[in-house]
């Protein structure tokens, strides 16, 4: 298995496991995972863990401002993945 893929696929387990923990401790007296921390992991890679856990844990669904943002992330990642695909 390539490095990159199973660096991949790490983060993207971590990214769950977070939004997991984080929807586990909402309402409760635990400090919470900001959500600049979870946009980051997501950022770096771990987006579709990110909107595999949303769908799963139901966590930061009704947020509107995180929703967005999200999705500015998707955006700039399949433009990104769009732009090395016709680059080479």
């Amino acid at each position: 298995m390539p490095m990159w893929l199973a660096w991949w696929l790490a983060l993207n387990v971590a990214t769950v496991l977070l939004y997991g923990y984080d929807k586990a401790i909402a309402g409760g007296s635990r400090r919470r995972i900001p959500e600049r921390t979870l946009l980051l992991f997501a950022l770096l890679g771990g987006t579709p863990g990110a909107l595999f856990a949303m769908g799963l844990f139901r966590h930061k669904t009704a947020k509107a401002s995180f929703r967005r943002a999200m999705m500015v992330i998707v955006v700039v990642q399949l433009a990104l993945l769009g732009w090395l695909y016709l680059a080479r």
